[in-house]
């Protein structure tokens, strides 16, 4: 039997610690190797949609700066290489490509507000951009939807394509503390204290999203309890489970696609 630990009284699986690092230049490359592989991963899901999507990373030492994808590049062409760097203002200061607006006035509101967000990740996955339509939260229907269990929120207010810092402000608002945002008839966005937990997070809400779309067009789903529900929550959706659960996924796509990390 695995090896367990209790946190506020529930047991949790023990799992590793995410990597340390001894220089920043370490950290830095470690960082965008997790980004670049995020997005090959995004698109080997079908997560892309068109000029659509962007992931961010925190810089570690510039942490008024992000690392994001370059407008106009497929997520399955995207290296290490290819990645841009963008200050608060929103100016590319290293890479030759611009960057997706959208992707600046939402990310840089989400990072400003949450010192401890690393990572933000939104996409138009097909799954999650229906789901949102609805207009609701998910329901916690299976263990992996206990992840979100109130840690999640809905923004409900679609005004069109988002290039107002202001209505970034309002998408962080909306998102508190907590690790996954709804937006309404646009799509999802997940954070993380890693690359990995953000991009990790997304992945599973798309997924629930879609098994709550089959559930209720199948018949009325049963809800977990809510004291079962928070026990799970705290078990699988807490942020180390998160890292760890996307370390098979590096694994895979690093050794089916090496070049993402030239």
């Amino acid at each position: 039997m695995a090896a367990t630990t209790v946190f506020n009284d529930v047991k949790i699986a023990a799992t590793p610690n995410p990597p340390t690092f001894n220089t920043v230049a370490e950290e830095r490359l470690h960082r965008k190797q997790r980004l670049a592989s995020a997005f090959r991963l995004f698109a080997k899901f079908g997560f892309s949609e068109g000029v659509a999507g962007h992931i961010t990373a925190r810089d570690p030492e510039l942490p008024d700066h992000f690392w994001v994808n370059p407008f106009g590049m497929h997520f399955a062409h995207i290296r290490v290489s290819d990645l841009v760097l963008v200050n608060d203002e929103g100016e590319v200061v290293e890479g030759s490509r611009p960057i997706n607006a959208a992707a600046f006035a939402i990310h840089s509101r989400v990072h400003t507000a949450r010192p401890d967000v690393v990572a933000a990740a939104h996409a138009h996955s097909l799954y999650g951009k229906t789901w949102s339509s609805l207009g609701r939260l998910l329901d916690p229907l299976t263990q992996d939807a206990c992840a979100f269990y109130q840690d999640h929120s809905l923004f409900s207010d679609y005004t069109g394509v988002v290039y107002d810092t202001s209505e970034g402000d309002r998408i962080a608002e909306a998102l508190g503390h907590r690790k996954a945002v709804i937006l309404q008839s646009h799509g999802l966005l997940t954070v993380g204290g890693t690359v990995d937990e953000a991009a990790w997070f997304f992945i599973s809400m798309e997924r629930c999203c879609q098994s709550q779309l089959l559930a209720e067009a199948a018949g009325k789903p049963l809800k977990i309890s809510h004291e079962s529900a928070l026990i799970a929550q705290k078990q699988v959706g807490n942020a180390r489970v998160g890292w760890f659960q996307y370390q098979p996924l590096w694994d895979l796509i690093v050794r089916e696609q090496p070049d993402l990390l030239d």
